[in-house]
């Protein structure tokens, strides 16, 4: 018998998140551009990440090997001393916060993940990584708020801090002008070094 209800689609990447204390920071960077442009469709903080690999829509089947296989990755990995700095833009649609530190790392990290999610047959377009935080994104009838919010970050250096965890998150497809809600499928911690901040 053909199942005529495919497996729902969910959209797939993964990413590392920021701790807590370096959103708020940013968070309170970001004051003057939320009270001067409300209207831009701004992320909800808890959104916050860094993507290592955007997979796109994948069936949920192919969740369950991904997650096995990201947990094997995470364990033993060291994790790396980012920090949060300035701000830019995309085409003046999408606003994002510059991440510092150990770019080599990130990239390396990055590599390993997308090496990974190829070894396990999943088709995805594979991009250049700009490590970012992306902040938010114009609406059609406001192109100005979005260079405007990357210039209020002008000079705005946030604490270095670890990463404590690998994520896999997940979204249900949606087709609407308002922003993703996304959610952790699973997490991992990494190895950050004992006595650091």
């Amino acid at each position: 018998m053909v199942d005529d209800h495919p497996a729902p689609a969910l959209r797939v990447f993964v990413a590392l998140a920021p701790p807590d204390e370096a959103k708020d920071e940013l968070a309170r960077a970001l004051r003057p551009a939320y009270a001067a442009h409300p209207r831009l469709r701004w992320n909800r903080i808890e959104d916050w990440h860094i993507t290592l690999a955007f997979l796109g829509e994948l069936p949920a089947t192919a969740v369950p090997p991904l997650r096995a296989a990201l947990a094997d990755r995470a364990a033993g990995q060291p994790a790396l001393r980012l920090g949060l700095h300035g701000g830019g833009h995309f085409d003046g649609r999408l606003l994002w916060s510059g991440v510092g530190g150990d770019l080599d790392g990130l990239h390396r990290l990055a590599a390993g993940v997308r090496a990974l999610v190829r070894s396990l047959g999943l088709d995805y377009r594979d991009r250049p990584l700009h490590p970012h935080l992306t902040l938010a994104r114009a609406r059609r009838d406001d192109p100005a708020g979005v260079p405007a919010g990357a210039a209020t970050l002008t000079g705005f250096t946030g604490r270095p801090w670890w990463t404590p965890r690998l994520h896999l998150v997940g979204s249900t497809p949606l087709r609407t002008p308002e922003p993703l809600r996304y959610r952790d499928i699973a997490s991992w911690p990494l190895a950050v070094p004992p006595k650091s901040g």
